[in-house]
Parts: C-alpha cells; sequence; structure tokens
C-alpha cells in the first residue's frame, strides 16, 4: 500500500498567523532628534502664537472703505482693492440687498465652482431660497431668480448669447469676485470680454485682494466701457498674517525674528537636511 503522507496541524490560515507572529519587523528607532529649544526660541514661539484664538463678539460695524465703495456703486462702476478678510463681500451683499428690495436683479460672478457652490449657500441664507439661483458647468437651480451665482464664464457665455440673439441681458448689477483672474494667462481673455461686453447700463463692482496698478486697470475699464470707475482701496490686513516653520519633530519656529529678518535659527534644519541627502547618495 502507498505509504500515506502525514497530514500537516492547523489550516494554512493558522500557519499564516504563527508565522506572523514570530516573524514581525522590529520597531523602527526614531527618525529623528528633538532639538532643544532654547529659552529665547521659546519666547518667540509664545509671541508667535499669543492672541491667536476666537476673538471676542461685537457689535458690527463697518469700515470706511466699505462705506466709501457701497456709496459710489450707486452711480458708478467701482474697483475694491482690499486684503483677504476685509469685508469685500459685504459690500457687494449691501447692494444686492437694495436691489432686491427695489425689484431689480444682479448677478455674482466667481472664477471657481467651490466658491460659486459657497456663495450660493451663503446668499441663500441670506435672501431666502426662491431669490437666489446658481448657474454653472454642472448646477442649474432657479435660473429665474432675481440674483444668479455662477462662474464668470457663464456669465461671459450669456453676453455672447444676448449678441447673437438680440436680446438684452436681465441684470442690472454684475459682481465681478476675485477680479484679478483677468492677468490669467489662460482664463483672462474671460474676464476681458466680460468687462467689454457688459453693457453700459450695468454697473460693475470688482472685488479681488491682489491686483496691482489698480489705477491703471479702471483707467482702462472706463475706456473700453465708457463709464466713470472708482477705485476703493482698504487699510491694512484686518487679520494678521504670521509666518513659521514646522519641523520634522513639530516644533514650531518663527520665520521671522524679532528684528524682522529671517529667522538664522532655522539655517540648522537646511544643514541637517543637506547632510542627510549626501548621506543618501
Amino acid at each position: 500500500m502507498p505509504k500515506k503522507t502525514p497530514r500537516r496541524s492547523g489550516s494554512s490560515s493558522n500557519r499564516r498567523r504563527s508565522s506572523e507572529r514570530y516573524n514581525k519587523r522590529p520597531i523602527a528607532r526614531e527618525s529623528s532628534r528633538v532639538i532643544e529649544q532654547t529659552p529665547s526660541q521659546l519666547r518667540a514661539v509664545e509671541r508667535l502664537l499669543s492672541g491667536i484664538g476666537v476673538p471676542e463678539s461685537r457689535p458690527f460695524e463697518a469700515d470706511k472703505f466699505q462705506l466709501e465703495a457701497l456709496a459710489a456703486v450707486e452711480t458708478q462702476d467701482v474697483l475694491v482693492t482690499a486684503p483677504t478678510g476685509s469685508g469685500k463681500t459685504w459690500i457687494a451683499r449691501e447692494e444686492i440687498r437694495r436691489l432686491l428690495a427695489a425689484g431689480k436683479r444682479a448677478w455674482y460672478t466667481t472664477p471657481l465652482k467651490a466658491l460659486t457652490n459657497s456663495k450660493y449657500a451663503e446668499f441663500k441664507a441670506e435672501f431666502g431660497d426662491e431669490s437666489v439661483g446658481i448657474l454653472t458647468g454642472d448646477r442649474k437651480e432657479n435660473r429665474d431668480a432675481p440674483l444668479i451665482v455662477g462662474t464668470t464664464e457663464v456669465y461671459r457665455n450669456q453676453l455672447f448669447d444676448a449678441m447673437r440673439e438680440g436680446f438684452d441681458i436681465a441684470t442690472d448689477f454684475v459682481i465681478l469676485d476675485e477680479a484679478h483672474y483677468l492677468a490669467d494667462e489662460d482664463r483672462g481673455h474671460v474676464w476681458e470680454e466680460a468687462i467689454i461686453l457688459s453693457p453700459k447700463r450695468i454697473r460693475l463692482l470688482l472685488l479681488s485682494a491682489t491686483i496691482g496698478r489698480a489705477d491703471e486697470f479702471a483707467d482702462w475699464i472706463a475706456e473700453v466701457r465708457g463709464t466713470s470707475v472708482r477705485v476703493i482701496t482698504a487699510g491694512p490686513r484686518p487679520v494678521e498674517l504670521r509666518a513659521a516653520y514646522l519641523s520634522n519633530e513639530l516644533q514650531l519656529f518663527p520665520l521671522f525674528g524679532s528684528d524682522g529678518g529671517f529667522n538664522r535659527g532655522l539655517e540648522r534644519f537646511e544643514r541637517r537636511r543637506n547632510e542627510g541627502f549626501r548621506r543618501r547618495r
């Protein structure tokens, strides 16, 4: 009789688990050493983080530049250049509120679908679902609403349709948010065409945090539209920016020293990075 092959004890899965149990990889050593921060560095970090948190709640009070822009936009095209967080949208929202109360219509354009969706939700909460519609490449809701939020491309396309088919675009006021996109190499022509093709009766409010040579930009708008353009510039950034370096050891170091110059203490990280690169080679 043929010799029987003895059965191995346990299933293959049990054998695999047993192998994993006794052949685990050792725990890796620490990949880097925590650098002890000096007392002066710790004080610098405390200064960097001081004041960060939720500010005390206070009644809203419009800034001078907001009131100036709101008054000007009733009769002129307005270009507002103000740092992020200054409250540029407040100007648009208050003018939209006035127009809707008077039975008029407005368009709010942005360069990004995500920003368009965000403004759509914001304005619906402010003015009600029935008063706000959205038009993007993949979203079309309540398109006959008195306030339309959409991408700049869609607004530009409506201007082309109006010219081609001989009708007047149904809006009295257009906000071009992130107006500095006019300088974008690939998409800037959309903002240029939207400004040139908007009928003179439609007032424009252009918002941006990063427009350079705003007066020259305003002069060009006035030339191509035949309108008066007011430039409104805000004061200092209301939300301070602070720069820091986060090391591999999750330690925080201010990017700038107390003298306003580069924090020379960060040079050690560059040396360590270069040493590590040479070792790998």
